[in-house]
């Protein structure tokens, strides 16, 4: 996968993804985490977001995936979803958190023929349970539904166990282990705060209490 490093690099220089494991983020469920993600800045350069279209892409044709239908996920996906389904050519569907409470009362917005093959995009991964609503969604409206694509994932087994049992293959475009190697090729963060990302890693819920953090 040829795109990553560059994702990571423009990722961290725009401040999409922020690290510090000396002074933590605070996230909305009240953990303090080391590392923070914010893919909607990846939205303000063309250049930028072809970037994302090209990986995603190239993960689709290098794994074979089928594919006659793209989704975004609202609202975060959708651009992503957008680029890339110009790309390729192809439909392209958004799907809400639920359904809408008035009008048509839909829930996937734009034109779905069941039996598609489709693949749901979503900007960032934690627990994944609003890509995998969307795929419920799709599903339930006939839609054959077996992978999201992701830009970036933090990498949670509890996230890993809920796509494997939704036998929904994940594919993420940037992985938190290759963006801490990244940024320690590069001189981004040294040895000691390596040292704490991968204990985070390891046990991010626990891991600003065990840290004193």
């Amino acid at each position: 996968m040829k795109y990553w490093k560059n994702i990571a690099r423009v990722a961290l220089d725009i401040g999409a993804i922020r690290i510090n494991p000396e002074k933590p983020f605070t996230w909305a469920s009240g953990y303090r985490m080391p590392v923070y993600n914010d893919n909607r800045l990846l939205l303000g350069e063309p250049k930028h977001r072809f970037l994302i279209a090209e990986s995603m892409q190239e993960n689709i044709e290098r794994d074979h995936i089928p594919v006659d239908c793209i989704a975004g996920t609202a609202t975060a996906g959708i651009p992503h979803a957008t680029t890339l389904a110009n790309m390729m050519e192809l439909p392209l569907v958004y799907v809400r958190p639920s359904s809408k409470e008035h009008g048509l009362q839909n829930q996937i917005e734009g034109i779905l023929e069941p039996g598609q093959e489709v693949v749901v995009i979503e900007d960032l991964i934690s627990t994944g349970g609003s890509a995998l609503k969307a795929v419920e969604a799709l599903r339930a409206a006939g839609a054959r539904v077996a992978h999201c694509l992701c830009i970036f994932s933090y990498g949670f087994e509890s996230a890993r166990a809920a796509f494997e049992a939704a036998d929904c293959q994940l594919h993420m475009l940037l992985t938190f282990p290759n963006l801490v190697a990244f940024a320690e090729e590069n001189g981004r963060i040294d040895a000691d705060q390596k040292a704490l990302l991968e204990a985070w890693y390891e046990n991010p819920f626990e891991w600003a209490t065990q840290n004193g953090r």
